[in-house]
């Protein structure tokens, strides 16, 4: 019987795409269409109240429209190990490009990615339920935790 090796090997990047929110644009529409509303519903008098709901509900149907028109956004996340250690690469890459670090932070069903590329800018990519798959998002939460237990200090003293 072949024996097993003594230590797994290293884990595979993560591979994931960031895509356009329909349930986000459908609620910047609704945001505007409510906001709207709101404005003819209180004590403005019409002449002003009009005009202010029609600002609301074209300026929630305009983000809502830039945000469907945004790109697509391919991501890999290094696994931890090949960016912690001594000369580490890159953490990652977006579009191709190397990332410095990143960050997951989960808020119910939605997951929020900070990024810090090789320039010091920040990106921000957020994912809703319609736009991550659930083998994905395991994918990105095993990613982020084994992030995570890698940076933390070590626990006894050195």
């Amino acid at each position: 019987m072949p024996s097993s090796p003594a230590s797994s090997p290293g884990s595979a990047p993560c591979r994931l795409e960031w895509r356009p929110s329909r349930w986000l644009q459908a609620a910047l529409a609704a945001l505007g269409g409510l906001a709207g509303a709101s404005l003819l519903l209180c004590e403005l008098p019409p002449p002003a109240a009009w005009p202010l709901a029609l600002l609301a509900w074209v300026h929630g149907l305009r983000l809502a429209w830039r945000e469907g028109r945004r790109r697509r956004r391919e991501l890999v996340l290094a696994p931890a190990a090949a960016w912690q250690g001594p000369g580490g690469g890159p953490a990652g890459y977006l579009d191709g490009q190397p990332l410095q670090a990143w960050e997951v932070a989960w808020r119910g069903p939605l997951a929020f990615l900070r990024l810090l590329d090789m320039q010091g800018r920040r990106i921000r990519l957020a994912w809703w339920p319609d736009t991550l798959a659930a083998r994905a998002r395991r994918e990105l939460r095993l990613a982020a935790a084994s992030a995570g237990a890698s940076r933390r200090r070590q626990a006894v003293a050195p």
